[in-house]
Formats: structure tokens, C-alpha cells, sequence
């Protein structure tokens, strides 16, 4: 273990392809929380006792960081009340996060709890860290729909890492 508390990479791997997986599965497991409802302990042990041991989009979940995983899905769950208003304000007015696939939801979801309460991570990296998880998901508009929704909300909560007005391109 680091000084911090982490576990110690192997040769090749980088803590950060730790942290990408850790956000894929997050976003599995908040949608299985949403369409099963299951308690979210409940949700984070299965993962953690049997999906994680698996290949998930083609990327080897065995060497994700499990602290990670469980501050974005626990956090996700504990903030929703925060994070639904938000993301639901930067979509198109003509479709509210209820409309939104629970996949792109989940995405967006943990896309913003980062940028909320993970200030340890750059904005820029957030937003582009679950543009990628969107592209693992999506071949459509959806990562461009993550990177705008993302980008406004970042805008919002982190003026100094993003100057300009939420949703406006930097000059």
C-alpha cells in the first residue's frame, strides 16, 4: 500500500486505468440499483464477490480500485437529491432526466458526483473519463450529450478550472 492508502500498481499499470474501470462498473452497478432497486450494499457486495471478477466491455475489472468503486456508487446514492436536480437542469428542456436511458443516467449521475465532491480529480478529466465510459455504452450522440451536460455542470461547480459561462465554448 501508498502512503495513502492505495494499493500498489503493478509493473504496467497505472492507478488511473484502476480508476477508469472502477467508473465503468460504478456505472453498471447504479443501473442494476435502479432497475432492480436492490439495497445498495446489497449491490456493491455482488459486485465486488462475483461481477468484478469478470471481463466487462472488454476490460479486466480484477485490478479496478474498490475504494474508488465504492465512493462512486455510495456517493451517487447519497447525493442524488443534489446531483438529479442538476444534471436534469442542463439537458434540453424538452427532455428531463427521466426520459434519459438509465445507462446515460447512470453516466451522468457519476459524472457529476465527481465533479461535486471529488476535487482531487481535474474537471477536465472527469468530463472526459465518463465520455469514454459513455463511448463503451453508446455509439450514438451519447458521449457528445455526457460531454455538454458534463461540461455545463462543471462550469457551474468549478469556474476556476472552467471559466466561461456554463455551456459556452472556452475562448
Amino acid at each position: 500500500m501508498t502512503e495513502a492508502g492505495e494499493p500498489i500498481p503493478t509493473p504496467g499499470e497505472r492507478p488511473a486505468n484502476q480508476r477508469g474501470v472502477a467508473r465503468l462498473a460504478a456505472v453498471q452497478a447504479l443501473y442494476q440499483l435502479e432497475i432492480t432497486s436492490a439495497p445498495v450494499n446489497d449491490v456493491i457486495a455482488e459486485f465486488e464477490l462475483f461481477r468484478l471478477k469478470q471481463d466487462i466491455e472488454g476490460e479486466s475489472l480484477r485490478d479496478l480500485d474498490f475504494a474508488w468503486f465504492r465512493s462512486i456508487v455510495g456517493g451517487v446514492v447519497s447525493d442524488q437529491r443534489e446531483i438529479d436536480p442538476r444534471v436534469n437542469a442542463a439537458l434540453a428542456q424538452d427532455w428531463p432526466l427521466k426520459r434519459v436511458d438509465a445507462t446515460l443516467r447512470a453516466i451522468l449521475r457519476c459524472g457529476v458526483f465527481e465533479l461535486l465532491r471529488r476535487a482531487d480529480v481535474p474537471a477536465r478529466v472527469a468530463i472526459n473519463e465518463y465520455v469514454e465510459v459513455a463511448k463503451a455504452f453508446f455509439d450514438g450522440d451519447e458521449p457528445r450529450i455526457v460531454n455538454g451536460v458534463l461540461d455545463r455542470i462543471g462550469r457551474e461547480l468549478r469556474a476556476k478550472e472552467l471559466p466561461g459561462a456554463p455551456g459556452m465554448p472556452r475562448t
